[in-house]
């Protein structure tokens, strides 16, 4: 299927409190050293518009055979992961994503380098069905990829057999109209 043709299965959301998930840990740190505590008056606007627009700038979204990850203020970035590539979807919680009620989904791919995930994705809402969506696409694609193909043999023989079948229903056609 051409790229201009690929159908669009799911575009991921984003928790509305992921800004303040990012904004947290280093705000604790700010609050307890006393020199931080003036920065925190700086910090938290700036980082909120600054997370904010961030938060508006990302999307993910599922098509029948990629997944697209687009992301940044000033250098946008967009990532296409063939789901064919992917060979790990893992999706982690750890204690403060508990406290927003957050999940991060990091995806792994074949031959990427490095170590890490290819892509992390925090704060999609209803992680876990986005993820269950992703891996059942994938599945289909391969089942897909895997049906025999039609070669050239099998047409060719097809093609004779129904030149033999309209042979035969000639001669047959012959035969009653002499009758």
């Amino acid at each position: 299927m051409p790229k201009s043709q690929e159908a669009s299965i799911k575009h991921a959301a984003f928790a509305s409190n992921l800004g303040q998930y990012w904004l947290t840990p280093f705000a604790i740190i700010l609050t307890l050293s006393i020199v931080g505590i003036p920065l925190l008056l700086l910090y938290l606007p700036i980082g909120k518009l600054f997370t904010r627009r961030y938060i508006d700038n990302m999307s993910t979204e599922l098509t029948d055979r990629k997944l697209i990850v687009r992301k940044g203020i000033f250098t946008r970035t967009e990532n296409s992961v063939p789901l064919d590539k992917i060979t790990d979807m893992a999706l982690i919680q750890g204690p403060l994503m508990r406290v927003f009620k957050l999940h991060k989904l990091t995806i792994e791919t074949a031959g990427q380098s490095g170590a890490g995930a290819l892509l992390n994705l925090t704060g999609i809402i209803d992680a876990a069905d986005f993820r269950s969506q992703v891996l059942a696409q994938k599945e289909k694609l391969s089942q897909l990829e895997a049906a025999p193909t039609p070669d050239e043999n099998n047409d060719a023989r097809v093609i004779n057999l129904l030149q033999e079948i309209s042979a035969s229903l000639k001669r047959i056609e012959a035969n009653n109209k002499s009758i």
